[in-house]
């Protein structure tokens, strides 16, 4: 009788659990391919993506490019998302101006290596160690761009989160 009983509620806890929605935030630039368009010393586009956010560190936990026209930052998911929001991360010790009137742009080409695509938003600034959140709603693509048009300067970035929500069901 125990037994049965005891089965009966693993089924109830299991029939409950396949009924409930659970919404999962999941960032797309986990393990994905990065590249810049240039590197300034040792500071890959690798590291804009690796989990450290370059509070105690930046020279060892940030990407930059070299000082030059037009600088860009870009992340190739894989596939084509509904981009929901992109989080960044701006270096702490210094420089937090290096990400001014960045764009992030999301779509699928690759023309103008990916600077063409249509843009989510033009970032004014984010102060110095701050992670900021941009809504995208839902911009479809499979390539995220950060790109500084029209102007010679670095492109420094800490951190880049890129969130799709799913449902889970």
């Amino acid at each position: 009788l125990l037994s049965c009983l005891i089965i009966m509620i693993i089924m109830i806890i299991s029939i409950n659990n396949k009924n409930s929605v659970k919404h999962i935030l999941r960032n797309l630039a986990t393990g994905r391919t990065v590249t810049q368009s240039s590197t300034f010393y040792d500071w890959s586009a690798q590291r804009a993506i690796d989990f450290n956010p370059g509070f105690t560190n930046s020279w060892s936990a940030c990407s930059s490019t070299d000082f030059q026209n037009n600088p860009w930052w870009r992340v190739d998911l894989g596939y084509v998302y509904r981009v929901r929001r992109v989080v960044i991360t701006n270096r702490l010790d210094c420089c937090p101006d290096r990400i001014n009137g960045a764009e992030i742009r999301i779509g699928n080409s690759l023309e103008n290596n990916g600077n063409n695509n249509p843009r989510c938003t033009v970032i004014s600034s984010i102060p110095a160690g701050v992670s900021a959140t941009f809504t995208c709603n839902n911009m479809e693509g499979r390539y995220v761009n950060l790109f500084i048009p029209e102007d010679s300067r670095m492109l420094t970035l800490c951190e880049v989160e890129v969130y799709e929500e799913g449902v889970i069901k």
